[in-house]
């Protein structure tokens, strides 16, 4: 974008001396914005060209005073040329900057980063959830141990970062760190991604370091428990009270498809009729914020009905009594072992069986499991519902229907 920039020198009447003279003023104006400084001189107003912006005549004062109005002139022409060639553009407070003198601070990427973490931490519970903020927490953790490792200090300038550093940053989380990729290419894209871009928006770096960058995440076989494993986990009686609960709102989520901090946040306010009549949960999903209505499934109607008298659904306004997400799946490993479930079962697990177990395997479109899962497109839901081999078996097998009854026609036809 190309900056304008005029310079005008002018007689300051309002402040003359006694003697009669004025000083004459310079103003520099950037794209609109004025800065306007005394050029320490002081003519006799009726020498003084308003048209012209200097000195009339030939005298040697005139021309003394001219040359001297034409260095200031040039300077500032000499300092557009070195904010172009150190920041590619000019902006008013930088210009501003270099006419007075000002050395501006170098700004540099650990404040910055701290600084968004904080507002960040602000709006807990609003717009971002606490494990959302711990993902930058860990990647700024990382990102100060990476410049003791690669250049022996704690910060670094924003206009220093470039795509060689970004991925040296990558490889010490690789190599040093030993995250596996796809937690590196998050912590770097996603994370301090996020942080670059504000540093792009605020015209504090001026090439996007990630251009070139071009490490991606790896398609991650996503646990999921088998029909099978459902039923048994859902049906078993563990004589324990608090295992019986949390194995209930596990299952609760398999048949909803609900992530756990969305099922603690249900109330009995998000339960309504829907169009066809049926219960429906009506809600929105605090990573996203996107809109999500899920009929209740009768497993499911079940578990609410189970505990709409329990205390802690009545005292706080639950409709499950849901204990801490690090507990839950404390018991559900627990839960996983007395039921001879050969997985890590999490919590979020159940959110992949309802995406596979209940939804797609038993012929749900595509289309329908990813507006329940508040997905925004379809490839997302994707990489949460794996097409069954006993789908594939069903579908094939309807295909096959199809040509064996086509070719049994043509066979009629041709008198065979």
């Amino acid at each position: 974008m190309q900056t304008k920039i005029s310079i005008l020198f002018y007689a300051k009447k309002a402040k003359a001396t006694t003697e009669g003279l004025v000083p004459i003023y310079q103003r520099v104006t950037v794209d609109g914005q004025r800065i306007e400084l005394t050029t320490k001189r002081y003519v006799d107003v009726t020498k003084w060209s308003s048209e012209a912006g200097k000195l009339k005549g030939n005298s040697e004062e005139a021309r003394g005073l001219n040359t001297y109005l034409d260095i200031l002139k040039s300077k500032v022409y000499d300092y557009q040329k070195e904010l172009i060639h150190e920041t590619g553009y000019v902006i008013f407070d930088a210009m501003k900057n270099k006419i007075l003198g000002v050395q501006e601070r170098a700004l540099t990427i650990v404040p910055v980063f701290q600084d968004h973490n904080q507002k960040m931490k602000s709006l807990i519970g609003n717009e971002f959830s606490p494990n959302t903020l711990k993902r930058y927490v860990t990647t700024l953790k990382h990102l100060i141990n990476f410049l003791k490792w690669k250049y022996n200090t704690t910060n670094i300038e924003i206009k220093s970062i470039d795509n060689a550093f970004v991925n040296e940053f990558e490889f010490y989380l690789r190599s040093v760190c030993n995250i596996q990729n796809n937690s590196a290419v998050k912590y770097v894209r996603n994370s301090f991604g996020k942080i670059i871009r504000t540093c792009i928006i605020n015209g504090w770096l001026t090439k996007n370091p990630f251009l070139q960058y071009v490490s991606k995440v790896r398609e991650v076989n996503r646990i999921y428990l088998t029909e099978n494993e459902l039923n048994n986990l859902a049906t078993k009686d563990f004589k324990n009270e608090r295992l019986n609960q949390v194995r209930d709102i596990f299952v609760f989520s398999c048949y909803t498809g609900l992530a756990y901090i969305d099922s603690a946040n249900l109330t009995p306010h998000n339960i309504a009729i829907g169009m066809d009549g049926e219960k429906w949960i009506y809600t929105f999903r605090q990573k996203t914020d996107s809109r999500t209505n899920i009929p209740i499934l009768p497993p499911a109607m079940v578990i609410i009905e189970k505990y709409k008298e329990h205390p802690v659904c009545i005292v706080k306004n639950k409709l499950l009594p849901i204990l801490s997400n690090q507990k839950m799946n404390a018991y559900l490993k627990e839960i996983a072992t007395l039921c001879n479930i050969n997985k890590e079962l999490t919590f979020h697990i159940a959110r992949h069986t309802f995406a596979t177990t209940v939804t797609l395997s038993n012929g749900i479109p595509i289309e329908t499991v990813s507006k329940m899962l508040g997905h925004s497109s379809i490839k997302q839901t994707q990489h949460y519902a794996k097409i069954l081999d006993r789908k594939v078996s069903d579908d094939m097998s309807i295909l096959r229907e199809k040509f064996s009854i086509k070719q049994s026609n043509q066979k009629k036809i041709a008198g065979i």
